[in-house]
């Protein structure tokens, strides 16, 4: 009789509380595979667009649609466009990474001293305006130099640091069908596509799209109210 009472309120905690849990968590995790995620910054690769400690959205289905827990492609609608910032798994360490998208399939990309050469038509560079810089301390804008990218139909904030060591130069390049060039914002301080090539559109995850929540890790991760529900879209 104990065995059987034991077993009937198993069954009971199974039907009433666990079973209903997982299938809340199976629900949630499927939306997280498929529809819309969010990935947490922890470099500064990507300055001044994003920061240390931002969590950006990402909109899964701004390209195609994704099996759940899966990279295989149920249906595509749109492929990524230049400028667009995206999460993509490195073809280096297979580790996901945020960054933009610089050169599309078909494109020929150079670069010489962190100026953009597209289809050999050089990219223009203008000042950044000060309020794009309002979330960067003082202490971490000396020696950096700032400008605003004008790439075709879309316009960003980049960063260089004069005194890094970093590949400034990089020979034409063609990039191939399917493929596509990523670099961060932060030039003189990404591990990107000048380093380890170029990325396959089924390693793409999504489109960043806005900064939902953002902690300052120099003022004890309290919350940069500002930053939080901003866009990311480039003018």
């Amino acid at each position: 009789m104990k065995a059987n009472a034991i077993r009937s309120r198993a069954a009971q905690l199974w039907r009433r509380e666990i079973r209903p849990l997982l299938i809340v968590l199976l629900i949630g995790f499927s939306i997280r595979s498929s529809l819309a995620d969010w990935n947490d910054v922890p470099s500064g690769s990507m300055h001044p667009t994003i920061l240390e400690g931002d969590r950006i959205f990402v909109n899964k289905l701004a390209y195609d649609l994704k099996f759940p827990f899966t990279m295989r492609h149920v249906f595509e609608w749109a492929n990524p466009g230049r400028g667009d910032i995206v999460v993509f798994f490195s073809p280096h360490d297979g580790k996901r990474l945020v960054k933009r998208v610089i050169g599309l399939p078909g494109d020929t990309l150079e670069l010489r001293d962190n100026s953009l050469i597209l289809n050999g038509q050089p990219v223009a560079y203008q000042p950044l305006a000060e309020e794009l810089l309002r979330d960067i301390p003082a202490a971490d804008r000396a020696g950096r130099a700032f400008a605003s990218e004008q790439l075709p139909g879309q316009t960003h904030a980049v960063a260089g640091y004069p005194a890094a060591q970093a590949r400034r130069t990089v020979a034409p390049v063609t990039i191939p069908a399917g493929q596509y060039f990523m670099m961060g914002d932060n030039r003189d301080d990404s591990f990107d596509s000048r380093y380890w090539g170029t990325v396959e559109r089924k390693q793409i995850v999504g489109r960043a799209t806005a900064v939902v929540l953002s902690l300052d890790k120099n003022n004890s991760w309290w919350p940069r109210w500002q930053r939080s529900l901003t866009s990311l879209q480039s003018e």
